[in-house]
Parts: C-alpha cells; sequence; structure tokens
C-alpha cells in the first residue's frame, strides 16, 4: 500500500483530505488517517488521535487493504514521532507544510519539536516533499534529498504563481522550477491551472503540497488539477456558516498564533468591512503561545473576543487573561463562556462584516477539570444563535 506522511504545524489535515480526494478522484482508492476523522475501506471512523498508536496503526493498515484501499493518506504528528507509533512504515511519501509553534508542554523548545518532524525523512521515505516557504522546510531541504515546493515565491522544483484569491477559493497556475530535478519530477513542462474551493493563501500551499504528493504517487497532473477542483475542504476548516445573515461566519480549527494570523488575514482579504474574532487557548498546553495568540487575534482582526477553548484542569479566567494579556492596546473584549462569546460576536456583526470563531473547529466537545467533556460544536453554536439572533430582528414584539 502506497502510505503518505504528512506532518508540520499546521495544513496537515487539509492537505492529507486533499490527496485523498485526488486520489480517489483519479481512480484510486485511499484510506485516510487523521484529526477529524479515519476513513477504512472507504468507510467512516470515529478518531481518538491524530495517529493512533503503532499496534492500532498497523492493524488499521490491514484492514485497509481488506477493504480494498492500495494507497493511504496520512497525517503524522510530532507526538507519534516523538513517541515511535510510525516507525517501521515504509511511506512512499513523506510531506512537511510548516513548523510553528506549538505543543511546547510536550517538546522542551523549537529544535525538539523540530527534531521530532524531522525523524519522519530519517525513516527514508521514496519521495520526500519539503514546503520551502517555511525556513524549517528549508533547512530540511538542505539536509535531504528532496522535492521542494513554493506558493509565496521561493525557487523550488514545484511553484504556484498567478494566484488569485476569492471567498469561494482559489485558482493559480502550477509550473516547474528551473532545476533538474524539477524537470525529472515534471516531464511534461510547462504549467496547469489549478482550481479550488478553498479560499485563503494558506490553502494554496496546502493544495500545491497535495499536488506534489499526488505527482510522486504517480497520477497524472491534469487529474490531479481535476482532483483539486472537485475536493471540499475538511470540516471545520475555515467552514462558513449561513443562516441568511447579512455577514460572513467563518469556522475554522486555528489554534496556534500562525494559523490564527492566516485565517484572519484571509478572512480580511475577503471581507468588505470588519473582521471579527472569537478564539481562546487550551488548559493544560503549551502557554507560551497564549499571550501570542492574543497578539495575533488584536493585529488580526477589527474586534477581538477572547473566551475559552478546552481549559481542562486550569481554571478558564486566567487562561483568558494570558491571551488577551497578549493583545496591547488592541480591541479586545472577553468572555470566558464560549457559547455567549459567540452570541456577542454575532449580535456586533454588521452586514458586510465576517466573524471568524476559531479553535475548535470540528471538535464537538469541550474539555473541563476532572476529565468532564461537554457536548459543544462551534458550528451548531453558531447556528443556534444566528437563528435566535434573526429571530428576534423578524419578531416586531422582540425587546430592543
Amino acid at each position: 500500500m502506497r502510505v503518505a506522511g504528512i506532518t508540520g504545524t499546521n495544513g496537515k489535515t487539509t492537505t492529507a483530505f486533499l490527496l485523498r480526494e485526488i486520489l480517489e478522484s483519479a481512480g484510486v482508492r485511499c484510506g485516510l488517517l487523521g484529526t477529524v476523522k479515519q476513513v477504512v475501506g472507504g468507510v467512516e471512523e470515529e478518531v481518538e488521535r491524530t495517529t493512533p498508536e503503532a499496534v492500532d496503526l498497523q492493524g488499521t493498515f490491514r484492514r485497509m487493504l481488506d477493504g480494498g484501499d492500495s494507497a493511504c493518506a496520512m497525517e503524522v504528528s510530532s507526538h507519534a514521532l516523538a513517541l515511535h507509533r510510525a516507525d517501521a512504515i515504509e511511506f512512499g511519501v513523506a510531506l512537511f507544510t510548516n513548523l510553528t509553534q506549538d505543543h511546547l508542554d510536550f517538546h522542551a523548545d523549537m529544535e525538539d519539536y523540530f527534531a521530532a518532524k524531522r525523524l519522519l525523512f530519517e525513516m527514508g521515505p521514496r519521495t520526500a516533499i519539503v514546503n520551502v516557504d517555511d525556513p524549517y522546510g528549508q533547512r530540511l531541504a538542505e539536509e535531504f534529498e528532496c522535492v521542494t515546493f513554493s506558493a509565496g515565491g521561493a525557487e523550488a522544483d514545484l511553484m504556484a504563481s498567478e494566484v488569485g484569491l476569492s471567498a469561494h477559493g482559489a485558482e493559480f497556475m502550477v509550473l516547474p522550477g528551473p532545476g533538474e530535478r524539477a524537470r525529472a519530477y515534471w516531464p511534461m513542462g510547462g504549467s496547469i491551472r489549478v482550481k479550488t474551493r478553498l479560499p485563503g493563501a494558506f490553502n494554496v500551499e496546502n493544495a500545491l503540497g497535495a499536488f506534489a504528493a499526488a505527482l510522486a504517487l504517480g497520477v497524472e497532473p491534469d487529474l490531479v488539477a481535476l482532483g483539486l477542483e472537485r475536493a471540499t475542504a475538511p470540516p471545520g476548516r475555515f467552514e462558513s456558516i449561513d443562516e441568511g445573515q447579512g455577514f460572513a461566519v467563518l469556522v475554522d480549527y486555528a489554534h496556534t498564533p500562525d494559523s490564527l494570523v492566516n485565517v484572519l488575514r484571509a478572512a480580511g482579504e475577503m471581507t468588505e468591512g470588519r473582521v471579527l474574532a472569537v478564539f481562546g487557548a487550551g488548559g493544560d498546553r503549551d502557554r507560551g503561545k497564549r499571550p501570542q495568540m492574543g497578539r495575533a487575534g488584536a493585529e488580526g482582526a477589527d474586534l477581538t473576543i477572547v473566551t475559552s477553548d478546552n481549559p481542562r484542569s486550569e481554571d478558564p479566567e486566567a487562561i483568558v487573561a494570558e491571551v488577551a494579556a497578549g493583545a496591547g492596546g488592541g480591541a479586545v473584549e472577553t468572555e470566558v463562556d464560549r457559547r455567549a462569546a459567540i452570541a456577542l460576536a454575532l449580535a456586533r456583526a454588521e452586514p458586510g462584516d465576517t466573524v471568524v470563531i476559531a479553535g475548535k473547529g470540528h471538535e464537538q466537545g469541550q474539555e473541563f477539570e476532572d476529565g468532564r467533556k461537554v457536548p459543544f460544536d462551534d458550528r451548531e453554536v453558531a447556528r443556534e444563535e444566528l437563528r435566535r439572533l434573526l429571530d428576534g430582528e423578524r419578531d416586531p414584539a422582540a425587546p430592543s
């Protein structure tokens, strides 16, 4: 079975989803392992962690083969690499997206975090693919024989140019770089136009990485482009919520400073009015990124409402205060209750604005102390609060 392992801080889920859809579109039955769900022999299954334990993982590969899968697109977390869950897999492709601050409650520092990601490339994949727009990707490209890609103007084996972004997706040209390796990887020469339904410059990077991985797995470029055009975003990734309101509402999993910057930038590029952001930070996790999250919100949104994420064993108010402290003098409010914070942002939004609800994405529960988990889905809560807001506007007897 051809296995593509995708690692990095941000973009793993979307890249894995895109790669699977490309392969399926090209007639290759492909399994999926990742944060949102796993697909085994065409059947969707729930997941407990991004990368399963080693024995469970190998058993799942067996079930994929028995179910008719001939390929697998999988996310490979730094935890899984450090704890040897992915050992002994013969990767056809190893792909690196980027590295930004996260998980420093588990890794000693950024170098330790990078060393864990690097393990995937030490395993000797048939094809290593790295994003050289990222400085850590540049380091990998210097250390290993890699196919490189760039959506940001760097010289690479595979590049995106003439990028056009809209609220409905992206369009760009894919062309080979000037080197011999690029010509060997792209024997057809010339370029090819790609359209995707995924908006945002960060999703151009994800699409280009999936494009490179699909080529490495033997899919023809025109079929790769067709698969990307058909593909949809994973649940909770820049997902639009529409109940007929006069402003946009987007739910995204962005839970690192860099991913929040990217999502807010993308929202701003497609917004005529203001950007309003609702987010928090998880408890019992990397505390160092909390003020950075606050700063990202203050700089990327016109109004930021800091709220709870998954507080776990920590005091929710203390976490909110740490995040808000990083915002400096920006327009920041705090509301510890996540539903109330979402309702507040929606009530503040005006026609032409965009509300970004970030941090939990596809997750369907909120985690508190003693392992208590309360059902909570940002998408459903947003829909409920939008309907309540719109019903109030339509009811002439409703209090002002």
